[in-house]
């Protein structure tokens, strides 16, 4: 089931970029810490605001974006 509901983009809020519910922590930075090894639970015990779904849509974004098609020549 997807978790994508849970990003939120305000062109208001972090100059437009996505967001965890609306939270001002960006989808970034969830990626961020787990690139640098932040295992799941120390994320949630640092931003105890955060929900363990919120890390898997921040996950499932950045899948999507990194797909794209192959276009090849003829």
């Amino acid at each position: 089931m997807s978790q994508l509901q849970r990003i939120t983009v305000d062109p208001n809020q972090c100059g437009g970029r996505p967001c965890i519910r609306g939270l001002r922590i960006r989808v970034a930075d969830v990626l961020d810490l787990l690139a640098a090894g932040a295992p799941r639970e120390e994320i949630l015990q640092d931003y105890p605001y955060l929900e363990s779904d919120d890390i898997t849509a921040a996950l499932e974004l950045a899948a999507r974006h990194s797909d794209h098609p192959i276009l090849r020549s003829a």
